[in-house]
Formats: C-alpha cells, structure tokens, sequence
C-alpha cells in the first residue's frame, strides 16, 4: 500500500488518473495533468530555493489554476505555502507579508502592482509573474526526500475579525488529517464536483475543500472570486455538487431575488460557518440543499462531532472527554446550561465559558514567530481556543460567540451572537454585526452594524424586533449603524474590532434609541453626536471614546 500520510503522497496517488481534477472557465485538467503541471512548477522552486532561509512561498492570487497548481507545487518540493490576501492594503499589508519571510512571490501583473512600493523582503527578479512568464518546462513527478509530515505546508493568517491577524502553522500530515476527516464528515467522493467559490489563501477552502478533493479524487472547479449573482450559474455550468462557505456569502446568496428554477441545480451539501438556523433552513427550501455548520479554526480541528438528529442552533457534540467549557479563571467545567422556551440560556454567567481541548495542546502547531500568541493558546498544558460556549443538559455543545461577544448592560450579560442571529431573520437584512459600546455613564450598551439594500425606515426595526419573542429588551440594539456595503475581510467575515472603535462615530447613518420602554428609532445628528460626546466628558468617561 502506498505512504499517504503527506500532501505529496496524495497527489501522487492521482498520477494516472485521467478523470477531470482541476476545472475553470476556460480549461479542464485530468488528475494527472494536476500532478505533471504541479511537478514542473515544483522543479522550478527546487532551482530558485536558497538553502539558509525557510522555504516560504508567498501566493498572491484569484482562484485561478495556477494558484492550485502553485500548491502542488509546494507540497512536492517541500515548500510552505503563505496565501496573501489582496484585500490587505499598504503598511497593514507589508508588516504581515514580511513576517513571513517569503524566499518567492507568485502572482500576476495586478498583485504585482499591488504590491508596489512596499518594502516585503523578497526583490522584484524574485517574482514570479504567472499571467507572462513561459509555463515551466516538464518534469518527472516525484515527492522531494526531505518532505515528511512534519514539512510546513501553510502559513494561513487568521482572518484578524477580532485583532491583528497571526499566521497559523499547518504541516502536510495535519492537512492530510483533515482531508481524511472532511471527506467522511461531509461526505465528499470521487463523484462530486467541489466549487470554490472561498479564498484559496484562507482555511476554508483549503481545509474543506481542496484538500478533501485532492484525497477522494474529485473535481475542483474553480470561482475566481465568489459572487452572489455567478454563483447558480457556475453551479449549473460545472454541476458542481459541493461547495463552502464563510461569512456572510449565504446571506448575500438568499439576497438575490427568488426564481422558481432555483432548485434546478446539482447542489446536494455545503459546508461552512456564520450561516444561522433559518438561513439554512431557507437555503434548503430555494437550492434544495443541505448545508453542514461546522466549528474550527485554521490552527484546531476534530474538537466536535456532527450530530444532525440534535438542535438545529448546536454545533454538534463534543469528539472526546477532553473537549469542555470551563470558566478560564478556575478552569473548572461549567454546569449544563439551563434554557428557556425560546432557547435563551437562563444561567449565562454559570454556563458559559471558554471552549477548551485539554488534549489538544500536542496538535496545535503554533503561530510563526508569535510565542506570546502561542502562550495564549496553550495555558496549563491544554489548548483554549478563545472562543465561547455551552453545554446543554443532553450535552449538545453550543457557540456563544468569541470572547468579546458577551456585553455587560445593566449588570446583565447579554449575547451579541443571538441579536446577531435575530437581526437577520429580517428578510431585508444581508448581514449583521453586534458589539458592546460604552455607555456614557457606566458598562455598555449595545449596538448593530446592518448591510442592507433597503432605506432604514422600510425595516421598520422596532416594530420587527418586538415582535421577536426570544430577544430580550436588554438585547436590543441602542444604536444602529446602516450600510449598504459593511467592512469585510478577505474571507467574507465582518471586522467587529473595526465596527466597535468606529461605533456611533461613524461616517455611515446611525439611528439611535433613546429612553426606555419600546424602541423607537431617531436618525443620530452630527448635534446628538456632540452632546453625547459632552455627556462621556461629564461622567468623566472621554477615555472610552477612541
């Protein structure tokens, strides 16, 4: 039986296999011209390597062949692969390429120009420009010797929603762990189609999609970048059969107006993360396919099993005994949490705690070049993820949010996550953001980011929001920020850290609620802006306002 425990291993299985592996628009591969293709771009990294630095390979691409060609590539030499985002701009963009640092840069004319002016430690004769440059000369296939399973194959940055973003290590034999993983959790064979439509720089395509691909021999067809109005017609042009998802793209799918072939499609599954109940359930109902909720991170994995049989708002069960919640200060497990009717957690401040792995500390791989960030993660010997969560009593595991989802109004914890997920029940509503601001005498108060097509009068927010029976009064929003547009990062996830320093401060409209009672929105004047700022000033409170 042959070795398979590297991503060079699985690629060269595909040799021979002239089934289509690779698809886009203009061209399809076989299995085999993947391997033979990624084995000339291989060659060519073995020529330019320079033995006294790290073998890094900077990737700044769409979703285009080459990009996965360039993976292969890296996985047979021996190459860790680090995917720039093109949505990063200027000195944000240059400290994180440079940390890494990159011997090669592989893109095109327009990354090029991007990266224009900006001091990243690799020089301009170390580009590598796919888009006019002869196609590397053929080579024979073969796994480089010094490729093991330890051999670095990503740096993947954190998307940074919640601070500065860390390039999380991931190792070919860990990559291969999660194929294995994925292919049998979501039920990806030889004769699906994968449609990746995510970033191929960040985890989720890469975790869930290519890398199970690459291990069934199924086929990738290729999005250069996701679209809401492209999507069903790549669907239906590759009859692709699986695809993922991050943030907010099933919400700007569900945008798009209804039409009665909706479900005339070959879709069966997805997975991803950030899609609530409903818009599953309605995704379901308009494409006539199932989408998987899953948890995990680019530096953690396998911490929870499926369980479709349980409620719909769970993440599933917990893998092992080692998977708690646990209040970080005493690390001891938190009781089950007591829910209501409507599912809202009665005991928040007993129930809730961080999401640990005490015998995950072993497989976490680290940042690079971050012990302080490493030190966070792994504490006492087990791994924290930094996220929250709860325990029902039939001990189905629940996501409470990251750990500045919970804002303190009136002494009362109050969850960001469920007036996120009631927010965009509103059929006008595209995506939602909820973060604590302060108060202009004590704690918080809380506060929505809205991308929506609609004028904020036609939501008639209050009027939706009190008729939603499990959001409580302290849950609804003071102030509401609209937008047509909000910030994103490069994966689709809202940048909360950025809406949170901006909060009423910003430049887009922001409706405020003030008083008490029922919510009755007013549009926020540059004036109500300046006497709440003298409010802050009065109470001693200016040092809240960035």
């Amino acid at each position: 039986m042959s070795r398979r425990d590297t991503i060079a291993d699985l690629l060269l299985d595909r040799l021979g296999d002239h089934r289509p592996g690779l698809r886009s628009r203009e061209r399809t591969w076989t299995w085999d011209e993947v391997v033979r293709d990624s084995a000339a771009r291989a060659a060519r990294l073995r020529q330019l390597r320079e033995e006294d630095r790290p073998f890094h390979v900077g990737i700044l691409l769409d979703n285009v062949p080459e990009f996965v060609l360039w993976l292969g590539a890296a996985a047979l030499s021996g190459a860790t692969v680090v995917g720039i985002n093109p949505t990063r701009r200027g000195s944000y963009l240059e400290a994180e390429v440079r940390h890494t640092d990159l011997q090669l840069v592989v893109t095109g004319t327009a990354g090029s120009e991007l990266l224009d002016g900006l001091d990243i430690g690799v020089p301009r004769d170390r580009f590598l420009l796919v888009d006019s440059a002869e196609p590397p000369a053929p080579a024979e296939p073969f796994r480089d010797p010094s490729v093991s399973a330890a051999t670095r194959m990503l740096l993947l940055f954190t998307s940074g929603t919640t601070g500065a973003s860390k390039a999380a290590i991931c190792s070919q034999g860990r990559l291969v762990g999660l194929a294995c993983q994925n292919t049998a959790k979501y039920h990806i064979g030889r004769d699906d189609v994968c449609y990746c439509c995510m970033p191929l720089f960040h985890g989720n395509a890469l975790m869930a999609l290519w890398a199970p691909a690459l291990l069934a021999g199924a086929c990738v067809a290729l999005a250069p970048k996701f679209t809401a109005s492209g999507f069903l017609p790549d669907v239906r042009h590759y009859g692709a059969t699986y695809f993922t998802y991050v943030g907010k793209a099933i919400g700007y799918l569900l945008d798009q107006p209804e039409r009665p072939d909706d479900a005339d499609n070959t879709l069966t599954h997805g997975f991803g993360t950030e899609a609530s109940p409903e818009d599953r359930a309605e995704f379901q109902r308009r494409f006539g396919a199932t989408l998987h909720e899953g948890y995990g991170s680019s530096e953690s994995a396998g911490m929870i099993n499926r369980a479709p049989a349980g409620p719909p708002s769970a993440l599933g069960v917990p893998a092992h005994a080692g998977v708690r919640v646990v209040d970080p200060e005493t690390r001891k497990t938190c009781p089950p949490a007591e829910l209501d009717e409507h599912g809202r957690v009665r005991n928040a401040e007993e129930a809730i705690g961080e999401i640990v792995d005490t015998e995950g500390a072993a497989k976490f791989e680290g940042y690079y070049k971050n012990p302080a960030a490493n030190a966070e993660r792994v504490r006492h010997g087990w791994y924290w993820t930094g996220d929250l969560g709860y325990l029902d009593g039939e001990g189905y595991l629940y996501f409470a949010g990251r750990s500045g989802d919970w804002i303190r109004v009136d002494g009362e914890n109050i969850s960001a996550l469920l007036t996120e997920r009631v927010l965009r029940r509103h059929p006008d509503i595209i995506a939602a953001g909820v973060f604590a601001v302060p108060d202009p005498r004590s704690g918080d108060q809380v506060m929505a980011a809205l991308e929506t097509r609609a004028r904020f009068e036609d939501l008639h927010l209050a009027e939706f929001l009190a008729a939603q029976e499990d959001l409580g009064p302290k849950g609804v929003p003071r102030y509401v920020r609209v937008s047509s547009q909000l910030p994103t990062t490069g994966s689709n996830k809202l940048r909360k850290k950025e809406m949170q320093a901006d909060g009423w401060r910003t430049t887009d409209e922001v409706h405020w609620w003030q008083g008490r009672g029922t919510p009755s929105y007013a549009r926020m004047t540059e004036q109500d802006k300046q006497a709440l700022r003298e409010q802050f000033a009065a109470n001693g409170r200016s040092r809240f306002l960035p």
